[in-house]
């Protein structure tokens, strides 16, 4: 194609692991906050997920990129702040739950995003408009506040007093599916987190003035930044893989990517073996080695879109939490192990903290993987991994053709 520039599918391997923080040396001291920070610059936004089978999934891709540190570094910047030290991140709906930039707030409150499955609940909250306005004055008066504590508050629990004559009575279901309502579309958002439970608060309470303050964005321009952003994280990207980042809507995405293209933000390639033309920043980072070893949890941003997995690794990914135990083909919450440029193993992981294990109860090598370097290096995450989650040791179970050589490199 005149005037695009076609690169082989190893180039857009690699630009895309640069671009998600991969190949660069993991830091030599602490991981401080200016460390996090320039990684949420880089990635835009981590997906919380509840599982917390090994470890929960927004901990993981810090880890993956920078190493030990300190979990409590993560939560400080999304769920405490002060005039001191003011939070870096707010939760809302991007990808999925995710933890992002305050910056990007209004950028998501925007019509580029496509409704979420909230929407179903438009027809009670339009049938129980007084129970709304309940909900709201409550976080309002004893915020941030869980949906437990507000379902006690507005329809009786055995500590609480009677509700006064005439009030009307709901069912406790109906408070908490307004409560993810106003969640979703940001009437309510994270105060804070107690034990992984969301505490609702108002958004004047958690975002900074100077983000409240921000103008409506209209869904065209919004788009073009959430595309710009994603395409900065995504390296090398077709435009279902740009819209897949943010979940916004085909047409809008569409008409940014155009206009982004139009306006020299972004760049069209040609990846050879791909079918859809692909998209970069101008002056993305194209290296030629990568030198990394990280394992991905199932919502790391770099796998977590599984066609492109498939498509940039040569590597069929699905998690098998939700498939019968009988019918899994690797495991319960597996792992897929990075090391330079490959996706080379999958590794089924469990942190036994009652034993102060991490237990491996599967471990598969890719075909035409070196066994042998798979293993070693493995074991070296691995034991990276424990000392991280604070446990003592790494236990190897009996699934997959890597146990034996993996139980040989931990036990050197």
């Amino acid at each position: 194609m005149a005037g695009v520039e076609t690169i082989t599918g190893g180039a857009a391997r690699r630009a895309a692991l640069a671009a998600q923080g991969f190949g660069a040396p993991r830091p030599a001291s602490s991981v401080h906050r200016g460390h996090l920070g320039r990684l949420i610059e880089r990635l835009r936004l981590l997906q919380l997920d509840s599982v917390n089978v090994a470890v929960r999934a927004h901990y993981m891709p810090v880890f993956s990129r920078l190493g030990g540190y300190s979990r409590e570094l993560l939560d400080e910047t999304a769920w405490r702040h002060s005039a001191r030290r003011p939070r870096l991140l707010v939760e809302y709906w991007a990808h999925e739950a995710s933890l992002l930039p305050v910056a990007d707030w209004p950028l998501l409150q925007s019509r580029a995003k496509r409704p979420g499955w909230w929407r179903h609940y438009g027809e009670l909250v339009e049938r129980e408009s007084a129970l709304v306005d309940e909900v709201l004055a409550a976080v309002k008066e004893v915020g941030p506040v869980g949906a437990g504590q507000l379902e006690d508050m507005l329809v009786g629990g055995s500590d609480q007093p009677a509700r006064p004559k005439g009030a009307s009575w709901w069912n406790r279901s109906d408070v908490k599916r307004i409560c993810e309502y106003l969640f979703g579309i940001g009437r309510l958002t994270t105060g804070t987190r107690v034990n992984f439970q969301r505490r609702y608060d108002l958004p004047e309470r958690v975002l900074p003035p100077e983000v409240l303050a921000v103008p409506e964005v209209s869904a065209e321009d919004a788009a073009r930044v959430l595309i710009r952003q994603a395409a900065g994280a995504l390296g090398v990207a077709t435009e279902p893989d740009l819209r897949d980042y943010y979940r916004l809507g085909p047409e809008v995405s569409q008409r940014a990517v155009a206009d982004l293209v139009e306006g020299g933000e972004l760049e069209q390639v040609a990846v050879r073996g791909w079918v859809r033309p692909a998209y970069r920043v101008p002056g993305a980072r194209m290296p030629r080695k990568i030198n990394a070893r990280a394992l991905l949890c199932p919502f790391d941003p770099l796998i977590w879109e599984r066609a492109r997995t498939e498509r940039m690794f040569d590597f069929r990914y699905r998690i098998e939490i939700y498939t019968p135990e009988p019918k899994r083909e690797f495991g319960y919450y597996v792992f897929p192990f990075l090391l330079d440029d490959a996706l080379v193993a999958r590794v089924d992981l469990k942190a036994d903290r009652a034993a102060g294990l991490l237990r491996v109860p599967g471990a598969f090598a890719e075909p035409g993987s070196d066994q042998p370097r798979v293993a070693a290096e493995l074991a070296a995450e691995l034991r990276q991994m424990a000392d991280w989650l604070e446990l003592d040791d790494v236990r190897v179970g009996e699934r997959g053709d890597l146990v034996a050589p993996l139980a040989l490199a931990l036990a050197r």
